[in-house]
């Protein structure tokens, strides 16, 4: 069997769905402790901690949107789409990486699992199938 068809990554790419639609769904319940995934200072002011639940908002519905992406590729068995959808996840994970280390710190927390996506992901497009 390809292992683009293994029944062992489908399930490790689920688990890779579940965990954003838990950030988001943390992110719209608990804003501060959603930004602290970044290590940025929860803000004392009024005016600018509605921004940063605002901007939470937004982060926790770009983190369910690609969980239930990923699912729905998954639950269709769109292997191809799985593998984008998770190279594009990765991509996403260097982002928010490179914005900590421009802050300073908390780059690690999202460059530590970017690479694994990325395999994941290259696994799914085929890149490690027999011919």
């Amino acid at each position: 069997m390809p292992a683009s068809e293994s029944s062992a990554l489908r399930l490790v790419a689920s688990a890779f769905a579940a965990i954003p639609i838990g950030f988001g769904i943390n992110a719209f319940v608990r804003p501060d402790h959603a930004l602290s995934f970044f290590e940025f200072e929860v803000p004392t002011s009024p005016a600018e901690r509605d921004v940063v639940n605002s901007l939470m908002v937004v982060y926790g519905a770009r983190d369910i949107f690609m969980g239930l992406a990923l699912f729905s590729a998954l639950w269709f068995g769109h292997a191809k789409s799985v593998g984008w959808i998770l190279v594009s996840f990765s991509a996403v994970a260097f982002v928010d990486g490179y914005v900590c280390w421009t802050h300073g710190q908390g780059e690690w927390t999202h460059w530590g699992y970017a690479p694994i996506l990325t395999v994941i992901g290259a696994a799914f497009l085929g890149l490690f199938d027999r011919r």
